[in-house]
């Protein structure tokens, strides 16, 4: 527990771990190359710039949606769209950080 929750603020862990006890969809806002080049298995890989095309297809699955990227500032971004169209959203930050809370 850290110093932030004696105030009732989450970090981002242990927001992002709430959100996977609950089933999270991971999505990893990198380019495709970057995606290939290394990736945590279960993440969907939908570029920053499709994003808001896309919230359609992520509002079906009606879960939480945890966005990654190699150091969170296109994952915020993402975020930031994403609950802007409704979506309960969480930015990890970075894909190794998020791929190490997961295990």
């Amino acid at each position: 527990m850290g110093i932030l929750s004696l105030f009732g603020i989450k970090s981002r862990e242990e927001l992002v771990r709430e959100a996977l006890a609950e089933d999270a969809v991971v999505v990893d806002v990198r380019s495709p190359q970057e995606f290939k080049d290394g990736h945590i298995t279960s993440a969907i890989n939908i570029p920053l710039p499709q994003i808001e095309a896309r919230v359609s297809t992520l509002k079906k699955k009606n879960k939480t949606i945890i966005t990654c990227c190699k150091s969170g500032a296109r994952a915020g971004k993402a975020k930031k769209i994403l609950e802007a169209n409704g979506l309960k959203c969480v930015n990890a930050g970075s894909w190794g950080k998020l791929n190490y809370w997961m295990h």
